[in-house]
């Protein structure tokens, strides 16, 4: 039995890996609120809703039980969601426990790792945070909450999606009383703002999540919890963000013609056909555009772009066409997310995430002369970083006369000439050490030429 490095730290239980599978297994000290959660229905009720992971029951002994749940081949971190996933986890999780006061029953954390996304909408797999509810009892995941999804999301709202990435360096929230020192004045006007960060934070919350012994005095009760939570839960909703770059309107601004940019997604449909790829990884993918096209005949791609506002229109477009099959990434390719936590494994970096995935395709569109003029990497290190990822690559190569290559050489002024190897003849040369290159055709009215690439196999 192989324990999940993440799974460590609710004694109640924990995941664990056997034959492939992901398993959960559950300690005798949960089995009373198990069974109590059991026998209101609250698993299936929470199941029909679509709002936690199903599971089914495969073993039960006096010292353990053992659930399968249904397994989900990519997870998704906090840190590399965009601004609206990261609303619609959190109002996920207010939802779920305004649903459990309603029954009887509590949440007893609100981690933000306790969600991750499934056929497009964020899912709660955390099956063990239920407990049951003690009357007048404070919700004792409200500091939790507020650290891991409000204080973030709020410092993002006035700042930028910076904060969004938060749960990357402090895995256990960001603390209130620094949020509030971070926010201006003029939030501490709005009442949900004031009682979750600022006077939480100056309290320090030291009574939050005490049970409380004297519910003449002290305590709130059901009623007023419910009326929190959804006072809360709106205001989140409103929440916006006002950030735009210049990726989130690449496709109007670059000097693609219609006739290439139908040709290549043509081409990216049916080479993706041609290789037989289910599973697609689109590198700095934008907006998406291009993923999409893949899907006609793969089953499922991810599409990660550094950008926050083009990966945020991805995600609000798959979810007004209901397309289930796409995995929207907010990740940085020349500093992706590493493995945080306990030892470095609690929280798997992202590339070893996508190399678990087992992708049968990667696509780099528009992007090796980012990695290569702006980031300074060469050739031979990308061209052993894509073939460490699957077995095909399309690859978009912008020659020297691009205006985008043109663009980032101008910017290196005095330095230009140390990056003379640009050009296609030496970057063929080099991805030929790794690749052997099954297409290529030249966009028309373009300077850039797309390629099929397949890895040599040892």
């Amino acid at each position: 039995m192989l324990r999940h490095p993440a799974s460590y730290r609710d004694p109640s239980g924990f995941i664990f890996k056997k034959d492939g599978l992901y398993l959960r297994q559950i300690n005798p000290s949960y089995f009373e609120a198990y069974q109590a959660i059991k026998k209101a229905g609250i698993y299936e009720a929470l199941w029909r809703k679509g709002w936690l992971i199903p599971h089914k029951e495969i073993k039960s002994s006096a010292t353990e039980v053992i659930l399968e749940p249904e397994q989900i081949n990519f997870i998704t971190y906090p840190y590399e969601w965009s601004f609206t996933a990261y609303k619609h986890a959190a109002q996920l999780t207010l939802r779920i426990q305004l649903f459990l006061l309603e029954k009887g029953f509590s949440l007893k954390d609100g981690s933000a790792f306790n969600i991750t996304f499934k056929n497009g909408k964020a899912i709660f797999i955390d099956t063990l945070s239920i407990e049951p509810y003690r009357e007048h009892e404070p919700w004792k995941a409200l500091q939790q909450f507020n650290e891991n999804f409000f204080a973030p999301l709020t410092l993002a709202k006035y700042y930028g999606s910076f904060y969004l990435k938060s749960l990357q360096h402090r895995i256990n929230g960001f603390p209130l009383k620094e949020a509030s020192r971070l926010l201006p004045l003029s939030s501490k006007l709005n009442a949900t703002t004031y009682s979750h960060i600022h006077f939480l934070g100056k309290k320090e919350n030291k009574e939050t999540g005490t049970l409380v012994k004297d519910t003449k005095h002290k305590g709130l009760s059901k009623s007023a919890q419910i009326k929190m939570l959804k006072s809360l839960e709106l205001h989140i909703n409103d929440m916006s963000l006002k950030e735009n770059t210049e990726w989130s309107t690449y496709y109007q601004q670059t000097n693609y013609e219609d006739a290439a940019f139908n040709l290549k997604k043509d081409r990216i449909a049916s080479w993706t056909q041609e290789v037989s790829a289910k599973k697609v990884v689109d590198l700095g993918g934008n907006n998406g555009t291009f993923g999409i096209e893949s899907l006609k005949h793969a089953q499922q791609v991810i599409v990660s772009d550094i950008d926050q506002s083009a990966i945020d229109h991805c995600y609000n477009q798959s979810i007004k066409n209901k397309e289930i099959r796409l995995i929207p990434v907010v990740t940085d390719l020349l500093q992706p997310a590493a493995g945080i936590g306990f030892n470095n494994e609690e929280r798997s970096s992202f590339i070893n995430r996508i190399k678990a995935y087992h992708p049968d395709l990667s696509m780099a569109l528009a992007l090796i002369h980012h990695i290569t003029l702006s980031g300074n990497v060469p050739f031979e290190m990308s061209a052993a970083f894509f073939s460490s990822l699957s077995k095909y690559l399309i690859i978009e190569f912008p020659d020297r006369e691009d205006s985008w290559v043109q663009f980032i050489l101008d910017s290196k002024r005095d330095a230009r000439h140390l990056f003379n190897d640009y050009n296609l003849a030496h970057f063929e040369k080099v991805y030929g050490d790794h690749f052997s290159i099954l297409k290529r055709e030249k966009l028309p009215q373009t300077q850039r030429t797309l390629f099929l690439m397949k890895r040599h196999e040892e």
